[in-house]
């Protein structure tokens, strides 16, 4: 892969602020989501793609590797140990390499530093940390009501089993692989879009007995035809007839729960009234409580009026004039 490649992936430039990256990210993940593309091989390899290039561009340090080193960022340790035993000659513009600065073995000396000892390297540098992961993830505005699950495939990055890490024909000399992770994830009630939840321990693997990264799950919440949502409240409007506007009466209201509750409307309700229900909303993200449904009515004024009725509102009028 060429040393653009991830940002080709993405649509970004290499000049790309983190939020931008953040941003292109999100969007391809949304579109070829597995989840949006069931069945979908070509949209599945492309999402796949979509991750990796944003594990790796999200992270400041590895995007720094990647920028230097390309499709080798990986081996940046090791290219870096390797720094004092070659130099730059800044009137060819080349660099030249001391073979003999590795000693007796020469140059393959420096590939099994860089590449073959890739394990050993690790091992010497101690526990280390794996890899934060993120993953989109939609939900309707009713799974954030009232929470739910997901069964979602991560790419994972692990100590390669074949060679416990010390770097083999299988991994390429790395020591670490990239293999498909299925995981059940709760999500919980109150999330909303853009909420980013942790997962503990679900990320990349640790290096040399290190503790593994978390998982973080993106959260997009799909609109609602129904219901709005600010903040944790909701919003929604209801109909009511002139007669009820005028003497009063009631309506049921539809809440986010799935159950419709009775609004009592006092007479000489104007168009446009907007009630309150407390706790109607949706959750408070990890505490307690929810947020209020702000009822909205609307008055339906009367059609095909029968002679009797337009006499009456005319009698109406002439007592209001």
């Amino acid at each position: 892969m060429a040393s653009d490649g991830y940002y080709n992936i993405l649509g970004v430039n290499k000049n790309a602020t983190a939020k931008e990256i953040k941003q292109a990210y999100r969007k391809l993940a949304r579109k070829y989501h597995p989840d949006v593309n069931p069945g979908d091989k070509e949209a599945e390899a492309k999402f796949k793609k979509i991750n990796e290039a944003y594990e790796v561009l999200s992270d400041s340090e590895n995007r720094k590797k990647y920028d230097q080193y390309g499709d080798k960022w990986r081996y940046a340790d090791q290219f870096a140990q390797a720094g004092p035993q070659y130099s730059r000659d800044s009137t060819k513009g080349g660099t030249n390499f001391d073979f003999n600065a590795f000693g007796s073995e020469g140059r393959g000396s420096i590939f099994d530093s860089i590449f073959g000892g890739f394990g050993d390297n690790k091992r010497a540098r101690g526990p280390r940390r794996g890899q934060d992961l993120d993953y989109p993830v939609e939900v309707s505005l009713e799974e954030a009501f009232s929470g739910a699950t997901r069964l979602i495939e991560i790419q994972s990055e692990e100590q390669c089993p074949s060679c416990s890490g010390k770097g083999c024909s299988a991994c390429r000399g790395v020591g670490r692989i990239i293999r498909p992770k299925r995981i059940e994830v709760k999500i919980p009630p109150g999330v909303n879009d853009g909420s980013r939840v942790r997962i503990a321990g679900k990320g990349g693997q640790g290096y040399n007995g290190g503790a593994s990264g978390d998982l973080y799950l993106l959260i997009a919440v799909r609109a609602n035809k129904r219901f709005q949502r600010t903040g944790d409240d909701l919003h929604v409007e209801v109909s009511i007839s002139l007669l009820d506007a005028v003497l009063g009466g009631e309506v049921e209201v539809p809440t986010i729960g799935g159950k419709n509750l009775a609004l009592k409307i006092p007479a000489e309700t104007q168009n446009g009234k907007v009630f309150r229900l407390a706790s109607q909303g949706m959750p408070h993200l990890g505490g307690k409580g929810k947020g209020a449904l702000f009822v909205k009515v609307n008055v339906i004024l009367p059609t095909n009026l029968s002679e009797r009725e337009r006499e009456l509102f005319k009698e109406l009028k002439s007592l209001r004039v």
